[in-house]
């Protein structure tokens, strides 16, 4: 591994980069990073079982994605929203026809808040089917694989084949936070010293047994494992 300023950088195979980010992943474990940040960064990085060209492709695209708008985040498609304008106008025009100019104004106003909320909706999705074919098409084609959040700063790219005949990688990854950098930076030391084997997590097929065994599948564990033997 290559520490700099721009983060802790491996060049190796597929599983030698997988092992990269389960050791960085467990070092800001270990610091107490935890929340949205962490998970979304715990579930981007590479995994045993994934492809480079496909899964992580696809997850790219979808960390880079426009945030949802309110619409979106109340769960109401932008349909939804334009029959809910329409409802307030029809109640903005029986509140002329009752004399109450204040509830009138009050539901042309909400008519007018679900006509926009709509059009931000669509135009979100819009952007979206854009950004899809962009970064999974073109962008994954001229730059790294990458990720971005408050915690971590990240990307992998593919290289030309190594020794052994194996595809060749570069994992980056970058902690944002100085200090906490550093902290990771010593655990990450401290692993090279205690761990003579990492066992990286693999994704468990699990449903094959239960349907068979008529058992509860085993919960998966909090992280990746490693002993000294």
């Amino acid at each position: 591994m290559e520490e700099s300023i721009s983060g802790f950088k491996l060049r190796g195979s597929w599983g030698d980069i997988v092992e990269h980010g389960e050791r960085i992943t467990r070092a800001l474990r270990e610091t107490g990073a935890s929340g949205e940040a962490f998970e979304e960064w715990d579930e981007w990085r590479p995994k045993s079982h994934e492809r480079l060209g496909e899964d992580v492709a696809e997850k790219t695209a979808e960390q880079a994605h426009v945030a949802e708008g309110k619409g979106e985040r109340a769960g109401e498609s932008p349909d939804d929203d334009l029959k809910t304008a329409g409802e307030k106008l029809t109640e903005s025009y029986e509140k002329l026809e009752e004399d109450d100019t204040e509830g009138a104004m009050d539901r042309w106003h909400d008519s007018v808040n679900y006509v926009a909320r709509a059009a931000d909706s669509a135009g979100r999705k819009a952007i979206r089917k854009v950004e899809d074919t962009v970064y999974q098409k073109v962008m994954t084609q001229l730059a790294p694989y990458y990720f971005d959040n408050d915690l971590v700063s990240a990307n992998v790219q593919q290289t030309s084949r190594m020794e052994n005949g194996e595809e060749g990688f570069i994992f980056e990854v970058n902690v944002n936070d100085d200090d906490l950098k550093e902290r990771v930076s010593e655990l990450l030391a401290s692993y090279e010293d205690e761990y003579d084997r990492w066992h990286v997590d693999t994704e468990k097929e699990t449903e094959t047994v239960e349907a068979a065994e008529g058992v509860e599948p085993p919960k998966r564990g909090d992280g990746p494992q490693a002993n000294t033997n």
